[in-house]
């Protein structure tokens, strides 16, 4: 009588014939709710670095009261503060839109190792970026209060202030959306899939 297996005593498995897997795209419900949950989190992260970052724009590009006072685009610094919030405003607000297609969808944007490597590697940059103006901005704000420009205008350092301050709110929260996207990278190493939580 033959054996039901298709392997006998002593036979080793053809390198080329592998059983298919009868659920290849299986995964939990508790799995799926809580992926869901781990992408709304993140969506909501990234809108919020969307939302400091475009006000820090905002509030840095209207910063000029008068011909006779200074303006945000004589400072190197300054300029460097608008660009960099402009450009992380623009990368959160796409970020958003791949987050509510994952989200509605169920699938990334682009290819599942693409996502992971793309979100992480600009997650890293631009959160650098967003505290590298923030540094710049505060130590610029530091020396104009340090000469006395601020005592003849200060509505304009009061704005600029205020501008990097929301820079850093939204270096905050795209640091969170890192660390996020960070794990979800881990999670993709170790077993192949975004979906491991």
């Amino acid at each position: 009588m033959r054996s039901p297996h298709p392997l006998r005593n002593c036979d080793t498995p053809s390198p080329h014939h592998r059983s298919p897997d009868p659920y290849p795209h299986f995964h939990s419900t508790v799995a799926l709710r809580k992926l869901r949950r781990f992408n709304l989190l993140i969506l909501v992260f990234r809108f919020a670095a969307f939302c400091f970052s475009l006000a820090s724009s905002v509030f840095m590009v209207t910063n000029s009261s008068g011909s006779d006072s200074p303006h945000w685009y004589d400072f190197a610094a300054f300029r460097f503060v608008l660009a960099a919030s402009s450009i992380v405003a623009l990368y959160s607000l796409f970020e958003m839109a791949a987050s509510v297609w994952e989200i509605s969808r169920g699938d990334t944007l682009f290819p599942e190792i693409l996502q992971v490597w793309f979100d992480f590697c600009h997650d890293q940059v631009f959160a650098y970026l967003l505290i590298s103006a923030g540094s710049a901005g505060t130590e610029l704000a530091r020396r104009l209060k340090g000469d006395g420009t601020c005592t003849v205008t200060n509505a304009f350092c009061v704005q600029a202030d205020i501008a990097t301050a929301l820079g850093f709110a939204g270096f905050l929260f795209l640091g969170f959306s890192s660390l996020l996207s960070g794990f979800r990278l881990v999670c993709f190493i170790i077993s192949g899939s975004r979906l491991h939580l």
